[in-house]
């Protein structure tokens, strides 16, 4: 089987693609998050581990999800917060947590958390293929036990990130990027 490659088009791809931070009302539906979601389980992944999994909240399970995130707050942030997070949160397609099944030994931890990291940088630019953006959350809320519970996160599980995902509404002018030559220690042999 000959595969072929477009180079350019990946290049352009990922130098595209941009974190979203308002979306439109456009749905993004749950058959499209699942065609998303299966491109990016080609993630590499040691010995196919596979370890993780996905918790989705779209519809009226937005309101779970804004509920349990607004529980970790403290008085003054909810006095403070609370309307305008709910809002914010009910307007955005799409929740998805990506959860690490934890391995106990170290080596394999790094592994998986790097193979996690990998898929969801697929889903990102998959979705990114199809106009669909999201932006890539690691807030407090996601260690807090009463959110890790609401969501039904196990013990010996971790939340590596929560996506709030959508069709862009503004897509964001690209940020300058350090090139990778001021940042590339060369030792060769003959040198």
């Amino acid at each position: 089987m000959e595969l072929a490659f477009n180079a350019g088009g990946m290049a352009a791809l990922i130098k595209q693609r941009r974190t979203i931070r308002t979306f439109t009302d456009q749905a993004v539906t749950i058959e499209q998050l699942t065609e998303l979601l299966d491109t990016a389980v080609w993630a590499p992944n040691h010995n196919l581990r596979e370890p993780w999994r996905f918790i989705v909240y779209t519809g009226d399970g937005r309101s779970q999800f804004a509920d349990a995130m607004i529980e970790t707050f403290t008085k003054e942030e909810k006095a403070k917060y609370e309307e305008q997070r709910r809002k914010e949160y009910m307007h955005i397609p799409l929740h998805l947590l990506v959860i690490m099944k934890e391995d106990p030994r170290q080596k394999q931890w790094d592994e998986d958390f790097s193979a996690v990291c990998c898929l969801i940088q697929n889903l990102q630019l998959a979705a990114w293929e199809q106009g669909i953006g999201m932006v890539w959350k690691s807030n407090p809320y996601m260690y807090n036990p009463t959110f890790r519970d609401r969501a039904g996160v196990q013990a010996g599980e971790k939340i590596i990130a929560v996506l709030h995902i959508g069709y862009p509404r503004v897509i964001p002018s690209p940020s300058k990027r350090t090139s990778a030559k001021e940042l590339l220690h060369i030792i060769d042999r003959n040198s």
